[in-house]
């Protein structure tokens, strides 16, 4: 086959550089060694003829379709793929009875479903018999969680193998395989690209090799469009990469793995005390496409999660930063975020209102509906009064230092709770010592009692 021949598939149609590259055997594949050197499970798997039932879960243009293939032809199995963004119950039941005519003549078939995290419980279950039943052996690959995003029936008959972003080096061994390659590849028309420009090229990618190869087929294209040289090669550099890098193209999935692990980087960074991280992921963020207001509405929570009262004005300044974006817009709401995650990431910490919360709300989940106590009880009129609705009830403003000492306020039956426990730092240093004081007052209130 010539170079020109492979550039188009049997319905004349362009494959793109980054299906051409796809390797036909292990040794071809770039990254992913924690999985496949000698020894790995999978390798082993590979390597008997006898795949299971597995999901690839990882970051896109990792692989997950490669490998898929590559365990297939392998083992040489019918491969059928199936994509969940586009396919239906009536397209599974079609694979499957295609499956079932190579059953018969012996042959096993593997059923690659892409994005397998898009089809919803029913169609699941769809293909879940015939996978336990032996008809196909079944392989998912997915961006999300799996965890999260499939059934427990089908995460329990497959095992997850998580792939990675392809380091630099990896991207760096595509880039030469795709310049040297004269059958698959671009080393007909002798491309070069120097080191400087080469890092500039995988910075971009950010660990996706399906981009990488985009990228250098585009960059490709702009440099054979200039005057060539002398001995008709052409040079990749830093005015062709700048044309094919018109935007940012960092990795942000908005509803996905890299946007929670983002957020969660963001929210730790600040719970830690760090406001150059907090900075960094935020502006990461801002950079992958998020939207500032959402960032606004996650710092609001970190101020009463993590911050709460031993800095109360942590969450003004974050309800603050929250109108200010919503009333000016970037850039000048997006430079109000970034004072607030600075803020309370140098602020004092505590999660007393958030830990107390949580008791408090298990307690009522947990606990009967106790009544509440009569002297604590509305009594806007006069039947109520005469049940005795407030009776006893003694106005704190009326009593010493205004607390009424002693009176309580928990149903009978529960008794004096302690949810919100202070911590030693901040202003809750201060509230704690008021807490101790009421308390106290309270023991000798009751003590005199007795």
């Amino acid at each position: 086959m010539s170079q020109q021949d492979s550039l188009f598939n049997e319905s004349n149609v362009y494959i793109p550089l980054a299906d051409r590259m796809r390797p036909n055997s292990l040794e071809g594949y770039v990254g992913q060694k924690h999985l496949l050197d000698e020894g790995k499970p999978l390798r082993q798997a590979i390597d008997s003829k006898r795949p299971f039932s597995l999901i690839f879960w990882g970051p896109p243009g990792t692989g997950k379709t490669t490998l898929a293939r590559l365990i297939a032809h392998n083992s040489n199995a019918h491969f059928i793929t199936i994509s969940a963004v586009l396919a239906g119950v009536k397209d599974i039941r079609a694979a499957v009875e295609e499956a079932k005519q190579y059953q018969s003549q012996g042959k096993q078939t593997i059923l690659f479903v892409d994005e397998v995290h898009r089809f919803n419980k029913a169609q699941q279950d769809a293909f879940l018999p015939f996978v336990e039943d032996g008809t196909v052996t079944f392989i998912g690959a997915t961006t999300e969680n799996p965890s999260f995003e499939l059934n427990n029936a089908l995460l329990s008959r497959a095992r997850v193998f998580v792939l990675k972003d392809l380091s630099f080096d990896a991207l760096s061994e595509l880039i030469e395989h795709a310049l040297s390659d004269k059958e698959k590849g671009l080393g007909e028309y002798k491309l070069a690209i120097d080191e400087p420009c080469k890092a500039m090229l995988i910075e971009a990618a950010d660990g996706d090799g399906r981009r990488l190869l985009n990228f250098l087929e585009i960059a490709g294209e702009l440099a054979m469009a200039k005057d060539s040289q002398e001995d008709n090669s052409w040079l990749i550099d830093e005015q062709v990469l700048e044309e094919t890098l018109t935007q940012s193209l960092r990795r942000f999935d908005k509803g996905g793995e890299h946007f929670y692990d983002q957020i969660s980087a963001l929210h730790k960074s600040v719970r830690g005390s760090n406001p150059d991280a907090a900075l960094y992921w935020f502006c990461r963020m801002l950079d992958g496409g998020v939207d500032p207001l959402y960032v606004a509405r996650r710092v609001v929570r970190m101020a009463s999660e993590d911050i709460g009262n031993a800095d109360p004005r942590g969450l003004s300044v974050a309800l603050n930063a929250w109108d200010v974006q919503e009333r000016l817009g970037s850039p000048e709401g997006e430079l109000a975020i970034a004072q607030a995650l600075t803020y309370l990431a140098c602020a004092a910490k505590s999660n007393a209102v958030y830990t107390g919360y949580k008791a408090a709300m298990a307690d009522v989940k947990s606990d009967p509906s106790y009544e509440v106590p009569l002297h604590i009880r509305n009594a806007p009129t006069k039947l109520m009064k005469e049940l005795d609705y407030g009776a006893e009830y003694r106005y704190d403003h009326n009593e010493p230092q205004a607390h009424a000492a002693g009176q309580t306020y928990f149903p009978e039956d529960k008794g004096e709770q302690q949810y919100y426990q202070p911590v030693n730092r901040g202003l809750e240093k201060k509230i704690g010592e008021k807490l101790n004081w009421i308390r106290n007052r309270n023991r000798n209130r009751n003590k005199g009692r007795s």
